[in-house]
């Protein structure tokens, strides 16, 4: 027998308005000033300002910090902490997808450890909580709101760091699918199928348990269903809030499970080129997964059928394949680009991208470990 720990925030908000109900909630806490850290297209486009409004009613004051970048960098980390000290907070409030969480995230914690965020990198590394942290989510697939991971890019190597920390863990998580209506579709479809891949990575890492399967093999099913009809109609409200639903449940998952080898590869991707991390993830799920059913195949029988696919009478190898060409159908259908030349990659980086991945916190969840050589054709498959 083995022992599990399941970490997820405390309190956390999800269905339509929910927004409006987290001013309460912020009040029983007794918090009194929030660094609001965003990006300028969220600060400038209305949605900041739905969370600002409810602030206002609730009676908390907040200063702004809007400088996140797509991929977050050291440097946006340290100047929020800045901003967080100057302008006397108590706790933040993040608005956006996963690079406003997960620069909020790092933020928090460099106020209360203190040092610099390259100092973080890996697992564990601090000792003290973050200071309290309300995670709007703007965009359905990072679950950076949910989890204890959180990636920032160190500019200076061009490597995207991975933090696994429990002291990130926010407090109070909102995912209200009214401030994802206006989200574009290719927007829409990069981070459904980053969920998709926590999903299965979720539960083909040796880490999985009973609990993780159940949550990730149900966000499965809710993705193969609903993603396609968010990414054709932004303002399927029903659809953007079955794919909050997706994002917790795999979030909670691979929180709880860990990751694999997509990450690995995706995170090498966004630090040297700053790629859009969902986008590198849905490339190459399919060529990681198909890999990782050749040596152990035997999770791909329950992903077929959460998917949908008729098992009957087929071997545990027959399901892994069906599963891998859904996967790929289903990046087609949404809109994802199939080769890595489209997004500027350039054979003479591989090299580098290989040894970066295989350094990568998330490559330890793999079913197994491959070689640089074998990266390296992987990185090929898709070029």
């Amino acid at each position: 027998m083995s022992s599990h720990v399941f970490y997820v925030p405390s309190t956390n908000l999800m269905g339509a308005g929910c927004l409006a109900d987290v001013g309460p909630h912020i009040q029983e806490l007794g918090f009194k000033k929030a660094l609001l850290v965003t990006d300028k297209f969220l600060n400038s486009n209305g949605i900041a300002d739905k969370v600002k409004n409810v602030l206002e009613i609730s009676n908390v004051e907040y200063a702004v910090y809007d400088e996140v970048q797509p991929n977050p960098t050291t440097v946006n980390v340290h100047n929020g902490v800045l901003a967080y000290k100057e302008n006397e907070c108590d706790f933040i409030v993040s608005v956006g997808g996963g690079s406003p969480q997960d620069t909020a995230k790092a933020i928090g914690l460099v106020v209360t450890n203190g040092g610099h965020i390259k100092g973080y990198e890996g697992v564990g590394k601090t000792k003290n909580k973050s200071v309290p942290i309300v995670a709007v989510n703007t965009t359905a697939g990072t679950s950076s709101e949910f989890t204890i991971n959180y990636v920032i890019t160190d500019e200076e190597r061009q490597v995207k760091m991975v933090m696994v920390d429990k002291n990130s863990l926010v407090a109070i998580s909102v995912n209200d699918p009214e401030l994802m209506i206006n989200k574009p579709a290719a927007l829409t479809a990069a981070t459904g199928v980053d969920a998709l891949t926590h999903a299965i990575e979720a539960i083909v890492t040796p880490g999985a348990y009973s609990v993780t399967d159940a949550t990730a093999l149900a966000a499965v099913k809710i993705i193969f269903e609903y993603l396609p009809r968010a990414v054709k109609d932004g303002h399927d409200i029903e659809a953007r809030e079955q794919m909050t639903y997706v994002m917790f449940l795999a979030g909670i998952a691979f929180n709880n499970a860990g990751l694999g080898f997509v990450h690995a590869m995706a995170h090498q991707l966004g630090g040297v080129y700053d790629l859009p991390h969902g986008v590198c993830n849905a490339m190459l799920l399919p060529i990681v997964e198909r890999e990782n059913a050749k040596r152990d195949p035997k999770k791909f029988s329950a992903i077929a059928k959460a998917i949908g696919l008729n098992i009957e009478g087929k071997t545990d190898e027959e399901c892994a394949e069906e599963v891998v060409e859904a996967i790929k159908e289903l990046c087609k259908t949404v809109g994802i680009p199939s080769k890595l030349s489209e997004l500027g990659v350039n054979e003479v980086d591989l090299d580098k991208l290989a040894d970066f991945a295989l350094k990568d916190a998330c490559a330890l969840g793999n079913p197994y470990e491959p070689t640089k050589e074998e990266v390296i054709e992987m990185y090929k498959e898709i070029l």
